[in-house]
């Protein structure tokens, strides 16, 4: 078990607390981790993008000169692909670019990652986060307490509204739940902040 201290808002330490070598001290899989994050980004795509093709462009119905006798090339379309404004021979279409990967991997993953933050001293454990009204200006202070540069992904128990939308108005800081929390946030972010009650949702799931 690694102990690591537990700060409030103010940036002062509270406590100490043990986290699961389990979940929080392996040894990190770099192939992994790979293959998670690219698999979220593939998740991540719309698959929207579409080029027309010979027969979705408009026009060309008429065959431009005659098939002999001309010099020219034969030719069926000024819409045919080798044309100006003619469609588009192989051309993306829509189409779905979702795959999954197996839970054990996806498990394997996401302990590999949180390891990583560990290890690289990139995690913070605060007691809570209690705000009273919608402030930014609260959650900015945290961090300065807390020296946080760099983005940052705070880590929930469950809904706050008030920490939600203050923490959205800061460039490069996030907030998410335990149950949306993914091997890209992770890794994307510079510091990794979670509340005491996330640390137990997170070794309870993981575990």
């Amino acid at each position: 078990m690694s102990k690591v201290s537990v700060f409030d808002m103010n940036g002062k330490q509270v406590a100490e607390t043990e986290l699961s070598d389990a979940i929080f001290g392996i040894e990190p899989n770099e192939a992994v981790m790979h293959a998670m994050v690219v698999n979220y980004l593939a998740n991540q795509r719309q698959g929207t993008q579409s080029t027309l093709t010979r027969t979705e462009v408009r026009g060309g119905g008429r065959k431009p000169w005659r098939q002999k006798g001309t010099g020219h090339a034969r030719q069926g379309s000024i819409r045919a692909p080798q044309w100006v404004h003619g469609g588009v021979a192989i051309g993306p279409k829509p189409r779905d670019y979702r795959y999954s990967l197996n839970k054990k991997v996806k498990r394997l993953a996401m302990k590999s990652a949180l390891s990583v933050k560990l290890q690289d001293s990139n995690l913070l454990v605060l007691d809570a986060i209690k705000m009273e009204e919608f402030k930014t200006k609260t959650i900015v202070q945290m961090l300065k307490a807390l020296n946080v540069e760099g983005k940052a992904l705070i880590v929930m128990p469950e809904v706050d509204k008030k920490v939600i939308k203050s923490a959205s108005n800061i460039p490069g800081v996030k907030t998410t739940l335990v149950n949306t929390l993914n091997v890209y946030d992770i890794l994307n972010y510079d510091k990794f902040i979670v509340v005491t009650d996330a640390v137990k949702k997170i070794e309870e799931v993981y575990a």
